[in-house]
């Protein structure tokens, strides 16, 4: 038999930014609880909102299993003494299993003849056992700073005023949180401020509904993306919905609905991206553009009433924003009295990190760093040493002081704003991308290098000062600079030696970096590391990237290069035998005390089956060398695939060593020569299978 199960938790308002993470916790400690007790359900559904956590367990067994469990006891020579009377030991293993002595057998485990005691286990009322379910997963929530409410000493997130504990049509009976079971919940604190009685976990959905709290957060989520897109689409535009945003304003209200408010136009002459980060943080307004994507004079509030005069509270909505509007306009205004080049004198008095200097100094080394970068690549140097010099200039401004989103941004309007070259101004404002993972790229080539020589210069700066990451503790994301700056080598074709590019951003350190040579090794390692999680997201087996990594390279494209065609080459039917192939001949040449020959006697090749492969060695040999210039390696690669019949006659009818050191010397050199075509690419033996 089974019931649907309903528990809602009541609380003060929750942090908003959280409650998706606070509800997914709990529906998976409550899954886990459930599993670990052994009772079987069919499926669990989540519901949150503003003021509540819920869950309904759908079919819950009414109780544990039912199992035999047999225990087994001491020898029964040790149960019983010569007259056959019990032992002190078998009195204590009847009492340890809650049995009479008469209800113990003597049977053979296989060994010897042992007491057994056969019981039955489960059969425990699932109601006995929820309230410590749900108590042990609220316990588990991901909550940094719990507090406690009243004179009780419970503790949670937030205040929790009321408990909906319900198994089918009875209330369990149950304690959680200092608060007793019961079945009444509560309504919209405005539109139904009263309780709600619970009559099944069935009917919650819609009993809440009518008491107007739509508990469902992905329907309350569907329904604020229709409403908002309707806004919008009367007053001719297309409202830009943000997910995270999305996400915190689905988890302020219960009962959404979107009004339309406007502003003045006189605010679009200051910068689009100031006036929808202040709409967005402050106020939590989704904004609206036109069909060319510009900025409207308009912004979409989700409240959490059905108002009987909505254009009181748009009117509410539009006296909020317009000073914070007007606080971005002032600034804008204000900053533009003053040139970035004035402006980035100020951070001389900014300290970046206290052993390597000032922000002033870490962009006269990304001015550098950026302009070597660019003549290597026959890019315009100026415009390099020009944007990293501006980099971090918009940091002093107030612009930026009271939108921290702004950097990079109000750089760039403030640079054309200076006459500043364009690409100089866009690059400030692609500098710090990409920001994570999947991430777009900038745009410009001058972007581009300041946006490599910032994040070059950081992680050899911290790693030269010792501060390098340690397990999760990463204060200067380094593992996101790292990967950021693989990909623009990568994506953006930067053909360059990392090593090379190293060494110049340590040298613009100075003395500020100790032990320049020690500290490019350790950041060049750091760095190519990062590469095996990259690939490992694009489901490309770690065996690969180890494959390349053993060729000990520091040209990202080329590593890259070489690890999507011993990925291709992984997929071939020869792959797996030309691994094993070449780890075999590995093990057999790691074992000489000096290195074969490099050439191969025709004279001495005795075997039929050694002159094949000497053949074909030879002749993939001078069909590859065309395709390793270009870096066709996986072209390479394909040819060298067709190597794998003649490798396997040659190990099936040759022996490698042979007695006659002739023989032997000149086999060594064949499989050489067979191992050296392969690691012009990569060692593929690398993906040959470990042997268990």
């Amino acid at each position: 038999m089974s019931q649907d199960f309903l528990v809602e938790l009541g609380t003060e308002e929750l942090p908003p930014t959280a409650l998706k993470n606070l509800l997914a916790a709990l529906s998976s400690g409550v899954k886990a609880g459930l599993d670990d007790a052994g009772l079987p359900y069919s499926s669990i559904n989540s519901y949150a909102s503003p003021r509540r956590l819920a869950l309904v367990v759908e079919q819950l067994a009414e109780a544990t299993p039912v199992r035999q469990v047999t225990n087994w006891g001491p020898p029964a020579q040790v149960a019983f003494d010569a007259d056959g009377k019990p032992t002190r030991a078998a009195e204590a293993f009847a009492k340890k299993n809650g049995l009479a002595i008469g209800e113990l057998t003597t049977e053979n485990d296989g060994k010897a003849d042992k007491l057994v005691a056969h019981q039955e286990a489960g059969g425990e009322a699932t109601t006995g056992l929820l309230a410590g379910i749900v108590q042990e997963a609220l316990a588990k929530l991901p909550i940094p700073k719990r507090m406690r409410w009243g004179a009780k000493r419970t503790e949670f997130v937030r205040p929790a005023h009321w408990l909906v504990m319900l198994f089918g049509n009875d209330v369990v009976e149950a304690e959680v949180l200092g608060l007793s079971a019961d079945r009444e919940s509560r309504g919209h604190r405005f539109h139904h401020n009263q309780t709600v009685s619970i009559d099944s976990p069935g009917n919650y959905v819609d009993i809440m509904k009518a008491a107007y709290v739509q508990v469902d957060m992905a329907a309350r989520r569907a329904l604020i993306i229709d409403q908002v897109n309707r806004e919008a689409a009367a007053i001719d535009g297309t409202a830009v919905i943000d997910e995270d945003l999305l996400d915190e304003v689905t988890a302020l209200v219960e009962w959404p609905v979107a009004l339309t408010g406007r502003f003045e136009e006189r605010f679009l002459q200051v910068p689009a991206e100031a006036l929808v980060s202040s709409m967005a943080e402050h106020q939590k307004y989704f904004h609206v553009v036109d069909n060319d994507g510009q900025l409207k004079p308009y912004f979409i509030t989700v409240a959490n009433i059905e108002s009987q005069d909505p254009t009181q509270v748009i009117d509410g909505n539009e006296r909020v924003i317009r000073p914070r509007l007007s606080d971005a306009a002032f600034f804008f205004e204000t900053d533009k009295k003053h040139t970035l080049e004035s402006q980035r004198k100020r951070l001389g008095s900014i300290v970046f990190q206290a052993k390597l200097g000032s922000i002033l100094d870490k962009t006269d080394r990304i001015a550098a760093l950026a302009a070597s970068i660019a003549s290597d690549m026959d890019a315009d140097a100026a415009k390099a040493k020009r944007a990293g010099e501006l980099s971090k200039a918009d940091l002093v401004t107030e612009m930026v002081l009271e939108f921290d989103k702004m950097q990079g941004i109000a750089g760039y309007y403030y640079a054309l704003n200076d006459g500043e070259d364009p690409e100089v101004a866009q690059a400030l404002k692609e500098q710090y991308l990409p920001k994570h993972a999947g991430d777009e790229l900038p745009k410009t080539q001058t972007g581009t290098l300041i946006a490599l020589a910032d994040r070059l210069d950081t992680i050899v700066g911290i790693f030269g000062i010792g501060q390098k990451p340690t397990g999760s503790k990463d204060p200067f994301a380094l593992r996101r600079a790292s990967l950021g700056a693989l990909r623009l080598m990568v994506e953006k074709d930067i053909n360059l030696d990392l090593r090379e590019l190293l060494t110049r951003a340590a040298a613009g350190h100075g003395d500020n970096i100790k032990d320049a040579v020690g500290t490019v090794d350790e950041s060049l390692a750091y760095m190519l590391e990062r590469f095996r999680a990259w690939y490992e997201e694009d489901q490309i087996a770690t065996e690969v990237y180890l494959a390349v990594a053993a060729k000990k390279l520091s040209h990202p494209v080329d590593i890259n290069t070489r690890v999507l065609a011993v990925d291709a080459f992984a997929q071939l039917p020869e792959a797996q035998a030309l691994a094993a192939a070449n780890k075999r001949v590995s093990n057999i040449l790691s074992k000489l005390e000096s290195a074969p020959d490099s050439d191969v006697k025709s004279e001495l090749l005795a075997e039929p089956a050694e002159q094949q492969l000497a053949e074909a060695v030879a002749d993939k040999a001078q069909r590859v060398a065309p395709l390793f210039a270009e870096r066709r390696y996986a072209d390479a690669l394909a040819e060298l695939a067709t190597l794998r019949a003649a490798v396997d006659t040659f190990f099936d009818d040759v022996m490698v060593m042979a007695d006659d050191e002739a023989l032997r010397n000149n086999r060594l050199a064949l499989l050489a020569q067979l191992r050296g075509l392969f690691l012009q690419v990569a060692d593929i033996s690398a993906l040959a299978p470990a042997k268990g």
